[in-house]
């Protein structure tokens, strides 16, 4: 069945009709009656029942007029779509589109406009290794009047850092003949490559036929390293100090065995280049090194971090400010010139830029106190990278892997590391009574005991044994288990130390796509097929739901206590801001809901598109 439509008058009266709040969206919590009446190409009437079928009617008239026309034919196929097919043919060939970037002549019109930049001017900053680049840019000037193009030093330091605090911008990435490497960012006010975020979109990208995108990220990571000497926070100039949890060990695996169409000299490089972040990045000794042997987040940088939003650290400043007695105001404009110095702002400001670094920003596990923790997320990843490099070496380079810089390695020298790692990681961070990994404070000398779904990464990683593994199984399933998925934090971690102060973003009830992916692959790994398949279809079904719901809403994150992406916690909630129709989704979201869908059964898809009821289906 297809009809012809006028678009415009057509969603003028759809939205005067449905959309009753006036958010230009069609939502269960508009007041219409819910029903519109189209005349198909036939000339014979049809009634289009149900916030869902309405909200479909909605966006395909948007993506009409997006396109440039004034009339569209809309097939009865579209607007009835079963939802769990339109939010991933959404995904596949609209918002990985949408949410591409470049740093380049293009690319530069929609970065150097976005509301990070507070004056006139807007700023790259380029390295002054990457002569290409610095060429570029400079001729690039010309074209934009009020772009400044800053070289950056041969040595970035902390303090050089600090100082261009009031000037922010960009980081140059990768130029190949006047092209910038493409990358995709999380979504919504992003227009920046973040680090970890990327390693799951590209899981995303991987599924949908996006090998191109997937390994220019690849690419642009080794410029990261190459030029800025680690995998940044985001391309940045306030990151330049911070980098990310590391997952390029995976991503250069997964692209490069996704097809045939990569040459070995791009693993060997690429390989090549992670090798050298895993050893100046996280092994420098008293640095991300600890002397135990195991590793912890270390983000240096001086003073407040510029990224934060206006009041974020109000609390904290006032505490201090309240024991040198003058207004908060002074107190802050006094410490951030340097005139007051203060060790214990110092130190927590250590630990806040190194919880960011650890892409849990923020969460009470990590408040004040990361950077004397061995996590077991970032020793999980340690150890896949230790295993990676194995395999790979192995696999593909005979057991013997000369890097680019001429160094040998084998595979039996990796293998030792993550044997070494393994042990370290048993000794310090496991508990066979509690039956979990946890945090290790080393300065404290005891771990944590913070209930966190971080202490599920050794499944994902293949660290644990058999035996650690069911007993890891069993606790998942009996605290983290929500309606909607896997919690952040546990209820009884956070109730005692949050009381009376603002929600986590990383913490109860909260839940979020990086944990629910490497959780069902690290069930997967060990066999619990059973429990995974529950896990993605409790998901699966709380943001499908909450599309029908809320007009194809596909945002960062969801509270999966109840359900629903209206988080009261820092931030808001990326994605949620639109007329008409969602164009990106948000990144690690978008990739979640395409790995979960390739992993569940047929079955259970069909259920999915019924929305049933998780806890109707799993609890009976």
């Amino acid at each position: 069945m297809l009809f012809k439509l006028n678009i415009e008058k057509t969603l003028h009266k759809l939205l005067e009709q449905e959309d009753t709040d006036g958010d230009k969206k069609i939502t269960k919590e508009d007041k219409g009656p819910r029903s519109f009446e189209l005349i198909t190409v036939d000339g014979l009437p049809y009634e289009v029942k149900g916030t869902y079928y309405l909200s479909n009617l909605l966006q395909e008239l948007a993506l009409a007029r997006a396109n440039g026309d004034t009339e569209v034919k809309v097939s009865l196929r579209k607007i009835e779509e079963p939802p769990a097919s339109r939010i991933s043919r959404m995904i596949r060939y609209y918002f990985w589109n949408d949410l591409t970037r470049t740093v380049d002549k293009e690319g530069l019109k929609k970065i150097l406009s976005d509301d990070k930049a507070d004056d006139t001017s807007q700023r790259i900053y380029v390295p002054s290794s990457d002569t290409e680049g610095v060429n570029y840019f400079e001729w690039l000037a010309s074209e934009y009047p009020n772009l400044i193009v800053e070289i950056l030093p041969e040595k970035i330091t902390p303090a050089y850092v600090k100082s261009i605090n009031d000037k922010p911008g960009i980081l140059s990435l990768k130029i190949v003949n006047d092209k910038g490497i493409p990358f995709v960012v999380p979504g919504g006010r992003f227009n920046e490559m973040y680090g970890w975020d990327s390693y799951f979109e590209g899981v995303g990208l991987l599924l949908d036929d996006r090998k191109d995108l997937a390994k220019a990220m690849v690419d642009n990571f080794c410029y990261q390293i190459t030029h800025y000497g680690k995998i940044l926070n985001a391309n940045r100039s306030y990151y330049l100090t911070r980098t990310q949890p590391p997952f390029l060990s995976s991503f250069i695996l997964e692209v490069f065995e996704a097809g045939n169409s990569i040459s070995l000299e791009w693993l060997k490089e690429t390989m090549s280049v992670a090798i050298h972040e895993y050893e100046t990045v996280w092994m420098e000794q008293s640095k991300r090194l600890c002397d135990n042997g195991l590793n912890r987040y270390l983000a240096e940088g001086i003073g407040i971090p510029p990224e934060t939003e206006k009041g974020h650290f109000d609390e904290i400043l006032s505490e201090f400010a309240m024991k040198a007695e003058m207004p908060k105001e002074e107190f802050e404009a006094k410490y951030i010139s340097g005139e007051i110095k203060s060790e214990a702002l110092d130190e927590y400001f250590i630990h806040d830029r190194s919880l960011r670094e650890s892409g849990h920003d923020t969460s009470w596990r990590l408040d004040n106190v990361c950077a004397d923790l061995n996590t077991v997320d970032l020793n999980s990843l340690l150890y896949k990278y230790e295993e990676d490099f194995g395999y790979l070496i192995k696999k593909y380079f005979d057991g013997e892997f000369q890097s680019i810089n001429g160094k040998i390695y084998t595979h039996d020298y990796w293998k030792e590391k993550a044997k070494f790692r393994k042990q370290k990681v048993d000794s310090l961070l496991w508990d066979a009574n509690h039956g979990g990994y946890f945090d290790y404070n080393f300065v404290m000398q005891k771990q944590t005991y913070f209930e966190s779904a971080t202490n599920f990464y050794p499944l994902w990683a293949k660290m644990c044994s058999e035996d650690q593994a069911a007993l890891l199984v069993k606790n998942l399933m009996r605290d983290f288990k929500a309606k909607g998925g896997v919690l952040a934090t546990t209820h009884a971690s956070i109730k005692e130390i949050g009381k009376g102060k603002a929600s986590r973003q990383w913490d109860y009830p909260n839940g979020w796509a990086p944990h629910q992916m490497l959780i069902w692959k690290g069930l997967l790994n060990y066999g619990y097929k059973k429990e995974a398949q529950e896990l993605i279809y409790r998901w699966l079904w709380m943001i499908t739901r909450n599309a029908v719901d809320y007009n194809g809403t596909i945002p960062e994150k969801y509270d999966v206590v109840k359900c629903t992406h209206k988080v009261y916690a820092e931030y808001g909630n990326v994605g949620t801001q639109f007329d008409y129709i969602t164009t990106s989704g948000f990144g690690w979201m978008n990739a979640s809901y395409q790995l979960g869908l390739h992993l569940l059964k047929d079955s259970l898809l069909e259920k999915l598109n019924q929305l049933k009821d998780p806890d109707n289906l799993f609890n009976s």
